[in-house]
């Protein structure tokens, strides 16, 4: 595992960050979720392949957003720092795993995947849907349900956006920016992350 990929996972997983990244990028802002209603969950997940064999696949970050003791939603973060052509099928594997362990539980509450994309070369540019991966016939196109990959362009988000982060999450969003604009750009920012 990359050790950039190790140290977004460990940044993204503490509850003020992760709600800060929800708030802005979902509510645009609003605080609607709270760091104290935030609690892990399992981001390992197994499936038998075409091949007969068991494999797992593994979540960047998976949290329920509990309120009064009552599941909200199950978020889960992925992050990207290249365009991944078959995201939405990646995460429909991720969703749908998070569905069937809700089996059994009294009420199933919405999955949510945000893709966190940190390219900033170029712009998201695959499919966001799964259908857009899939070759349909006309006549079970309404049969066939559809995973879209909610991205989100790190590099690529305003000033404005930017912001709207109250955590140390903005410091990593400003980076992004400015690495975008500036490929030689060299971090300038005092503030220490806590």
């Amino acid at each position: 595992m990359k050790e950039k990929d190790i140290t977004q996972k460990v940044l993204e997983d503490n509850n003020d960050i992760f709600a800060d990244i929800v708030n802005v990028l979902l509510f645009d802002g609003e605080s609607e979720v709270e760091e104290n209603e935030l609690v892990n969950t399992t981001v390992h997940s197994q499936y038998k392949a075409e091949d007969g064999k068991v494999h797992e696949q593994e979540r960047d970050i998976a949290k329920y957003w509990k309120r009064g003791g009552t599941d909200i939603v199950l978020y889960g973060i992925e992050n990207q720092t290249k365009v991944e052509k078959r995201m939405p099928a990646r995460i429909s594997g991720y969703e749908g795993a998070s569905y069937r362990g809700q089996y059994d539980k009294k009420t199933i509450v919405p999955v949510i995947t945000m893709v966190l994309y940190y390219g900033t070369d170029r712009k998201w540019t695959a499919p966001k849907n799964l259908k857009s991966l899939i070759k349909v016939p006309d006549n079970l196109d309404k049969y066939v349900n559809d995973t879209k990959a909610n991205v989100f362009e790190i590099a690529w988000l305003t000033d404005e956006q930017i912001a709207k982060f109250t955590s140390d999450y903005k410091i990593v969003a400003n980076f992004f920016v400015n690495k975008r604009k500036n490929k030689d750009y060299i971090p300038d920012d005092k503030t220490t992350i806590k």
